[in-house]
Order: C-alpha cells, then structure tokens, then sequence
C-alpha cells in the first residue's frame, strides 16, 4: 500500500462536491475530480486549486449513471494517483415536483443518477480496494430528504430513502473487509441546487422567487443558511482516521433542522 491517501469525488466542479475535494486535498488526500464532461472547464479549475494546496489532482470525465464510467474513474484514480482509499459518491440532482405529475421518464432519469451512480459506486471502490489490500471508505450523498419526505420533492426524496438503505446494507455486506460506509445528509446549501428548488417552488405555490428558500432558512435553529463547507467537514470525519469505528451511519448535517 503507497503512502499518499486518494479520493475520487464526483460532481466535485462546484458546490458540495467541490468543497468536499478541497478539504480532503486539506487533509492530505490526492484528488480525482469527476464530473461531466461538459463540466470540465468547471473541474480542471478545481484540479488547479488542488495543486496549488500541493496535492496531485487529476480530471475524470464520467456520467455517474453510467456503470462503466464510474469503474474507469475509479481505475483512472489508482492508475494515475497511486492508490485508491476513498470514494465520495456526492454526484446527483434534484426535481421539485408534485409526485401526481412525475413522469417515469424524470423517475428513471433522478434514480440512474442518485441511486444507480451510489450502487455502482460501491461496487467499483469495493473491488478496487480489495484488489489493493486497502480498508477503504465508501462516503455518499443523502439528504435531511433520506430521513423525511418532502412535499413536491417526492422523486428526490425516494431516491435518498434509497441511498439511506444502501448505505445501512453495504456497510454489514462489507465490514469483513474492514471497508466501512456511511453517507452524509445535508439540508439547504447555498448552492445552485437550492436555487433550482426555490425557483421550481415559487412556480408551483406563487410565492416571490427567495421567499421559499428564505422561509427554510429561517427553519434552521443555527440560524443560517449552510455552505460546502459545513458538508465537508462530515465527509472529512468519514474518511480520516476518527470514524475507523463509524459504519452504515447517515449523518445530518443541517443546522437543526431534523432529529433523528
């Protein structure tokens, strides 16, 4: 096993994912960077951000929807960076609609890429890290929606339910090989994420555009809306030495908002 640390992360060109490859390049992982390949721009960026912090950082394009993709990210981190420790399966999208109106196409379209992408995930990481010897870490993406169902976020609130019991079922299924796995559940990011549901909102109840999202804040009892950051800090305790006793947990990470 090689001494530098690796993580791939993916949708890390901006917003949460982003975020969490600058503080695990912090903690002193080398990053790959996935994302689209129309997200390149976004995430070569990133990459440069990493190296600057004196980490090594590549670019992977990949469709996380797409089994291949994610198993060619994962071979394109160990190959490229010299091992594999850690994946982040934080890719993935919202809809805000009424469940009456959801059609099997957008149901197909926000499962292959929120639950399919962390099946596969944990597949590919799974054989890489016994390929290796590694007792790797296996992090995804869960949501305040994968412990309470949303009004008009029913699509997207499934497919969290979803990644929540993944994560409890991987994590027995793997704890022989000392690979744990947990996920991580935010709740109102400031990013674009946010923007969409505010917008999407505002068209269905008639409120001013910011008043839905000003009206969730202001639900938060730490009183303030979250950041990237706040989100990798969780992913950063998942994947250090501190959670080496920490498995099949989702963790809120939302100011206050559930308690579970």
């Amino acid at each position: 096993m090689t001494e530098n640390k690796v993580a791939l992360v993916t949708g890390a060109g901006q917003g949460i994912g982003r975020g969490i490859a600058l503080k695990l390049a912090g903690d002193g992982f080398d990053i790959a960077v996935a994302d689209l390949p129309f997200q390149e721009e976004k995430a070569r960026a990133v990459v440069a951000e990493i190296e600057a912090m004196g980490r090594k950082a590549i670019f992977v394009a990949a469709d996380v929807s797409k089994k291949a993709d994610i198993e060619a990210a994962v071979d394109a981190a160990a190959s490229q960076l010299g091992g594999f420790d850690v994946i982040v399966n934080n890719a993935g999208i919202a809809q805000v609609k009424p469940i009456t109106e959801i059609t099997e196409e957008e149901l197909n379209t926000i499962f292959a890429i929120n639950v399919n992408s962390v099946v596969f995930g944990i597949q590919a990481a799974a054989a890489k890290f016994t390929e290796l010897g590694v007792k790797g870490r296996i992090i995804s993406a869960a949501s305040i929606a994968s412990i309470k169902g949303f009004p008009i976020l029913g699509a997207y609130s499934a497919s969290k339910f979803a990644v929540r019991g993944i994560t409890q079922v991987a994590a027995q299924e793997l704890a022989p090989q000392g690979i744990t796995v947990n996920a991580y559940a935010p709740g109102i990011v400031g990013t674009g994420m946010w923007d969409l549901i505010d917008e999407k909102l505002s068209e269905i109840n008639g409120k001013p555009r910011g008043q839905n999202l000003k009206e969730n804040v202001d639900s938060i009892m730490l009183g303030r809306i979250e950041t990237p950051e706040d989100v990798a800090g969780v992913v950063s305790f998942f994947a250090g030495p501190n959670a080496d006793y920490v498995t099949g947990q989702v963790l809120l990470v939302d100011g206050g908002m559930l308690y579970n």
